[in-house]
């Protein structure tokens, strides 16, 4: 372990991995048929710089290999890599035999740093968690296994899911510095073009191939594109560690040596460098073979990467109609200084019914336009949807039907719903597109400054899509651009109340969006024509009532 990190945390899983586990031979010789296809002098190269063991494969393409036997460990892949490190990669040629390739003695000798320069410990899968607590695990099984409890804790019901990673930007630059110190120090050597090609893997995607396999077996569900995620967050907050410039080639080939002083002698002249006490760090100790000395571009690190792992639902929507049967409730939560405007709000009445039933962790609402909060909701219904965020419990047929009684058994019956429906992503979809081409029914009680004749009744009644130009209200001013709406009113019809000459019910059918309060009143002149100047008389309305919205979505 490293100056700087905190104690290491293993659960008593990771400090007792099964013999089966360790000693498993398949697995082994495996991963020794791979090696052995390594050319050694790399593979000396980025161990003897602190390059991880799975980052060396990964480098090399040989993600395979390590990604299969996801139980496999770090110490069993570390022993591999230094036989050949040590004895060359022929069958005959020195290879150590070996029937445990666990052995202490020979794994602590070549033990590699605890933070790997280039993936930071991810792929060692070291890491802080959440807590400042310092984790590591044995290998992609037994890290796939907490990433299993965080999803069970959650209580989430699946059928799939999908893998998600974040990681800082500077992995990505170490990785281009690597792969670019490699290219320049072997690009002439046999071996590079087969063993090591253009397109590489990198860490994020070799962390999601490492894990999914183990974690589809864990949660008995396969990994594809699906609503539930499970999201590896990975952090630096240290992000000191330096990314050197590779020096261009002048064709010389110069030795390095350390000491005091650091001195650097050219090769325009005998390498003259005094040896004083070498620092015998394996972070700046370097090899002059190859294409001759190059300085690895990576400094040794002492921190790791925090982890912060989460799951969560995409949203899911509770789709259907409401009515609103009270003039002194709100669409959505209206509150102005603190103080509640209105008895309740539609939003809260159903959205905080459905929230518990799917145990989600909040909610939005949405409809299909939107009354003011004395105007009711009549005849069919408004169309609505609630997006539930992170829903742990899929709503069934069954939960559908309970959602309708709960809402509609309230004492005050000011809102009820009907034809509720689980929709996936499709019904946001839905609403959206016959939103802007809905029609709208109303009913208006309407006082007039003189009596209503037969006259009246005829001119409003012949009016058929009759276009009309619209200001922003002054009502809404405050909050809305002024602009000029044109909208169109289909049809009229006057219906007369007994036993008054100056009252009457409007009923009318209009394009989505029109003011009918303005176009009753005429809104100072903002509306024309208006019910007021074509009966050449102030009028005003006392009373609306939406009675259909017309939408195909959410009908019986």
């Amino acid at each position: 372990m490293t100056d700087g990190c905190a104690p290491v945390h293993r659960s008593n899983e990771d400090a007792h991995v099964s013999s089966a586990t360790e000693t498993n031979k398949d697995d082994l010789e495996f991963l020794r048929d791979a090696v052995r296809s390594l050319p050694p002098q790399p593979v000396k190269d980025l161990l003897l710089n602190g390059v991880c063991t799975r980052c060396i494969f990964r480098l090399f393409c040989l993600h395979k290999q390590i990604c299969s036997p996801s139980s496999m460990a770090t110490r069993n892949l570390s022993s591999v890599l230094h036989e050949l490190r040590e004895h060359g990669n022929g069958a005959n040629n020195g290879v150590r035999e070996t029937n445990d390739l666990t052995d202490t003695g020979y794994v602590q000798e070549f033990e590699e740093e605890f933070v790997c320069r280039v993936c930071l410990g991810i792929l060692q899968f070291v890491y802080s968690d959440g807590k400042g607590v310092l984790v590591e695990k044995n290998n992609a099984g037994d890290f796939a296994a907490t990433i299993e409890d965080a999803v069970k804790k959650e209580g989430h019901e699946i059928d799939n899911f999908c893998l998600e990673v974040s990681l800082p930007p500077i992995v990505v630059e170490k990785e281009q510095a690597v792969w670019s110190y490699i290219e320049k120090k072997y690009s002439s050597e046999s071996w590079f073009s087969e063993k090591f090609p253009s397109e590489r893997i990198g860490v994020k995607d070799f962390l999601k191939l490492s894990v999914a396999n183990p974690l589809e077996k864990l949660l008995d569900v396969k990994s594809n594109g699906s609503s539930f995620r499970i999201c590896l967050t990975y952090t630096l907050s240290d992000a000191s560690s330096k990314i050197e410039p590779l020096p261009e080639s002048n064709g010389c080939s110069k030795r390095r040596k350390i000491d005091d002083s650091d001195v650097l002698k050219n090769c325009t002249g005998l390498h003259e460098v005094e040896k004083h006490n070498t620092v015998t760090n394996s972070s700046i100790e370097s090899v002059d073979e190859g294409n001759g000395f190059l300085p690895f571009p990576l400094e040794k690190v002492n921190n790791c990467c925090s982890l912060i792992s989460q799951c969560y639902k995409t949203s899911i929507y509770v789709g259907g109609r409401y009515l609103k049967y009270s003039r002194n409730v709100s669409q959505s939560r209206w509150i102005i200084d603190d103080e509640r405007m209105g008895e309740a709000s539609v939003e809260e009445i159903i959205g905080g019914s459905i929230l518990p039933i799917c145990q989600g962790d909040s909610y939005k609402f949405h409809a299909a336009g939107r009354e003011d909060i004395d105007v009711r909701m009549l005849g069919t219904g408004r169309p609505f949807l609630v997006e539930i965020q992170n829903a742990r419990q899929f709503p069934s047929d069954v939960l559908i039907k309970d959602m309708e009684m709960k809402i509609n058994s309230l004492e005050r019956n000011l809102v009820k719903v009907k034809n509720l429906k689980f929709l996936g992503s499709q019904g946001w979809v839905m609403m959206r597109e016959g939103e802007a081409e809905k029609q709208k029914q109303y009913a208006a009680l309407v006082w007039i400054s003189r009596p209503l004749n037969d006259d009246d009744v005829l001119s409003l009644s012949s009016f058929k899509d009759m276009q009309i130009l619209q200001k922003t209200p002054v009502r809404v001013l405050h909050r809305r651009s002024p602009l000029g709406r044109e909208k169109t009113i289909h049809w009229m019809k006057v219906e007369r109340v007994a036993g008054s000459s100056q009252y009457f019910m409007l009923h009318l059918c209009t394009q989505a969006g029109t003011y009918i309060k303005e176009f009753v009143h005429g809104d100072l002149g903002r509306t024309q024509p208006s019910v007021g100047s074509i009966l050449g008389c102030r009028a005003e309305i006392l009373q609306l009532d939406v009675t259909d919205v017309k939408m195909d979505c959410f009908q019986t």
